[in-house]
C-alpha cells in the first residue's frame, strides 16, 4: 500500500485517552506541531502557524503511551498520515491524522530514563494473559480477534544508574578540588 508517512516534532496538546477494544487497545491524543522560523529583521526567532493532528496508537505502543505521556511533553511522533473530511453543523471541515508506528520524547528539549515493559514469559502465562499466549500461536505477534490486552506492568528501574554513578562520582570529585584564586 502506498501509505504516506510522517515524522513531526512537537507537543502534546490534550491528555492521552486510553481504551481497550476487541482488537487491542488504543491511545489517542491531540498533537500540536508549531513551525519555527528566524526573523531577520528582528533577529529572534518566532512562532508560525500551530498545526493539530490526532495520534492514535494501538496494542502495546498505545498502552506504553498512556502510561508514558503527559500533556506539554515534547514528542517525536511517526506514523501513517491520513486527511478526511466531515461535515459538522453544515460547515465542511478537515481533519488531519496520524497512525502512530513510533513515538518517543524529544531529548533535544529534555532527558528520559526507558524503562522496558515486563511481559509474562510464554510458559509462565496463562491462557489469554497476552495476546497468543498459550494459545499454540506462540510465532504470532499480532493479537487475535477478541483477545484483550492487558496494560504492561512497568519493569523497575536499575539500582545503580551506571551513568547516575558515573555524574555522581564526578561531581564528588569536582567538589573535593580546592580552587585558590589570586
Amino acid at each position: 500500500m502506498n501509505d504516506t508517512t510522517v515524522t513531526l516534532v512537537g507537543n502534546v496538546a490534550t491528555a492521552v485517552e486510553y481504551r481497550d477494544t476487541a482488537t487491542g487497545g488504543v491511545a489517542r491524543f491531540r498533537f500540536a506541531v508549531t513551525a519555527r522560523r528566524w526573523d531577520r529583521e528582528k533577529g529572534l526567532w518566532s512562532d508560525g502557524p500551530t498545526s493539530f493532528y490526532t495520534v492514535s496508537a494501538w496494542r502495546s505502543l498505545g498502552a506504553n503511551l498512556a502510561a508514558s505521556v503527559s500533556v506539554g511533553e515534547p514528542l517525536v511522533v511517526h506514523g501513517r498520515l491520513r486527511v478526511r473530511e466531515d461535515e459538522r453543523d453544515g460547515q465542511r471541515k478537515t481533519f488531519v491524522d496520524v497512525a502512530a508506528l513510533a513515538v518517543g520524547h524529544d531529548l533535544s528539549r529534555g532527558t528520559a530514563a526507558f524503562r522496558r515493559v515486563a511481559r509474562p514469559l510464554r510458559a509462565e502465562a496463562e491462557p489469554g494473559s497476552w495476546p497468543g499466549a498459550g494459545s499454540g500461536a506462540e510465532s504470532r505477534t499480532e493479537p487475535q480477534v477478541g483477545a484483550v490486552e492487558r496494560a504492561p506492568v512497568l519493569g523497575s528501574a536499575p539500582d545503580r544508574d551506571p551513568w547516575a554513578v558515573a555524574a555522581e562520582e564526578a561531581a564528588a570529585e569536582s567538589a573535593t578540588q580546592l580552587v585558590t584564586v589570586p
